[in-house]
Formats: structure tokens, C-alpha cells, sequence
């Protein structure tokens, strides 16, 4: 019993400490984490760092994302009930499990299958079941299910392949790390006709590039 009370302390604090402060004050999102329950897609080794702000290591050079960035980009793209949306790195699952108690349905793409395969097996247990994970290279989207309402990168890019954007439904946003270390950008961007895209800067932050990301076009004079 202690160590329930003392897990909901600490997912509390993680809310209260590390999540409001970061302008996360959307109610639904708040209490989506209290229900989508963070330490069930840590793995087992690094459980005890499960409402830590930091960076969760999950093998292969891949990483769950800081619980901040993530409420923060939820936040930001207010995902619709109708809304498809594709997330490129699956990852642990999380941040598709988030992304899944208010969309649709959610197509998560991850490069690693032993990754994926942690990923859908975090989701089943949670009950989740408006997600499919599909094996792949998404760093230039997913054509199969386009166009999307959402995208959401969970890795860095140097640049935006233009077939991602094109992937988005007009009205559609994109959450998405762009830039090199040691300075990138968190972006919101926005399909605001056929040819026009809106970007809006979140945060400055760093985070792991996507596998096989491609690389930014070097001016030649």
C-alpha cells in the first residue's frame, strides 16, 4: 500500500513540480497523466526514474522523451476525438497512449522492431487498443494512412522532408524537434492551405536525431 501512495505522490509531483510550471495548464492534459499511467511503459531497470525530468533511455541510441516536453506538445496540438494522427518513434508507447485517449486512431512508427515490440505489449496491457505500431522508417512519414489531422516526431531532424509535410491535412498540425545540437527548436507547424505552411516555436531544447534523419544541404558557394 505504502508504495502505491508513494507512486501517486510521485506522479503528483511530477504534475504539480515539473509539468504546470512548464505552462502545461490544460486541464484534460493533466489529468490524462494522472490516467495514463507512466511508470506501465518505463522499462523495468529504470522504473524508479519513471516521473523523473529526464530522459529515459530505451535501448538502441532511443529515449522517452522528458514528461514536460510531452504534456507540452499535447497540449499544443489539441487532438481532436476525430482526429488520425501519425507519430514517427514509437518508442516506449507513451506518448502514443497520450495521444490515443483523445484521437481516433494513432499510427506509431518505429524504425527498431525489439522496440516496437515492447511498445505494442506496454499498450495492450494498458488496455489500449486505437493504436497500431507499425515496423518502419518513418522519418519521411507514412503514406499508407495520409493524410493525417496530426504528426508528431518524437526525434530530432536537421530539416522537415517535404514529404512529411505533405502528409498533412490542411488545418492539420505537426509537433517536431528541428535543428543540431547544441541548439534546436520544438515547432508547431500548421498546414494553412495547399502550398502554405505556418511554424511556430515552442522551446529551445536538444534531443536524440531520428535514425537515418536526412541531413541539412550544406550552401556551396
Amino acid at each position: 500500500m505504502e508504495q502505491v501512495q508513494n507512486m501517486e505522490q510521485a506522479r503528483f509531483n511530477m504534475i504539480e513540480q515539473q509539468i504546470r510550471p512548464w505552462n502545461v495548464l490544460d486541464q484534460d492534459v493533466l489529468d490524462l497523466l494522472s490516467e495514463v499511467r507512466r511508470e506501465e511503459f518505463v522499462p523495468a531497470a529504470h522504473q524508479a526514474l519513471a516521473f523523473a525530468d529526464l530522459e529515459i533511455p530505451l535501448g538502441e541510441g532511443a529515449a522517452m522523451l522528458a514528461p514536460k516536453m510531452e504534456a507540452r506538445l499535447l497540449q499544443e496540438l489539441a487532438v481532436q476525438p476525430k482526429d488520425k494522427v501519425l507519430e514517427v518513434g514509437t518508442g516506449s508507447g507513451y506518448m502514443a497512449a497520450l495521444l490515443a485517449a483523445k484521437a481516433d486512431q494513432v499510427t506509431s512508427v518505429e524504425i527498431s522492431p525489439a522496440i516496437a515490440k515492447a511498445a505494442k505489449a506496454n499498450l495492450a496491457k494498458a488496455g489500449i487498443s486505437n493504436v497500431a505500431v507499425e515496423v518502419g522508417d518513418g522519418v519521411r512519414g507514412w503514406a499508407v494512412g495520409a493524410p493525417y489531422d496530426v504528426i508528431v516526431v518524437s526525434g530530432s531532424l536537421p530539416v522537415v522532408p517535404e514529404e512529411l509535410l505533405q502528409q498533412l491535412k490542411v488545418g492539420g498540425r505537426m509537433a517536431v524537434f528541428v535543428g543540431a545540437a547544441p541548439v534546436m527548436e520544438a515547432q508547431m507547424i500548421t498546414r494553412t492551405g495547399e502550398t502554405t505552411f505556418a511554424s511556430l516555436n515552442l522551446f529551445e531544447t536538444v534531443v536524440a536525431p531520428l535514425q537515418n534523419a536526412p541531413a541539412k544541404e550544406r550552401f556551396r558557394f
